[in-house]
């Protein structure tokens, strides 16, 4: 049997109006301990994600007020979606191929759920290919350059030789 995005992800995510602040959205992921909240409203629907990592990059050091910044000048808008209907395995790979940790799930334009990777690890059975996912999602040309070394295996000092 083939697992579904719906079977793995977290249902009915909680979001905030583009109009709540920065820190508005760092205590709803604090009180829920997440790390994205959908940015939503009535009139537009969705319109973007919000991660600990955009609070931190896009108003933290840059000196901002997080009290007073809005999630509309904060939100990623290029939010990458999925259907609850779709296998995981696709879910995975897409992850993979966008270099993220999250997909919102949609369903006949209604924001339904949330999908992470760490969703997708408890879901999926083989914890070799969502190790596999999670080094593509993670690697780039800046962190490859970092971390030319050590070589791997056992170090030549430690085996005697």
């Amino acid at each position: 049997m083939s697992i579904l995005v719906r079977h793995a992800m977290t249902e009915a995510p909680k979001t905030l109006g583009p109009r709540m602040t920065a820190a508005d959205a760092a205590a709803l992921m604090s009180e829920h301990d997440v790390g994205a909240i959908p940015v939503a409203s009535e009139q537009d629907g969705l319109i973007g994600v919000v991660t600990d990592r955009d609070i931190v990059i896009r108003v933290i050091a840059k000196g901002l007020d997080p009290r007073t910044t809005p999630l509309a000048d904060v939100a990623t808008e290029k939010v990458v979606t999925v259907s609850p209907d779709e296998q995981l395995s696709d879910a995975r790979d897409l992850m993979a191929e966008q270099k993220i940790r999250r997909l919102l799930v949609v369903k006949t334009d209604a924001l339904v759920g949330i999908l992470s990777v760490g969703d997708v690890a408890w879901a999926d059975a083989s914890a070799r290919t969502v190790g596999e996912t999670l080094k593509q999602i993670s690697a780039s040309e800046s962190t490859s350059q970092l971390n030319e070394g050590p070589d791997q295996g056992t170090p030549d000092r430690v085996r005697g030789v």
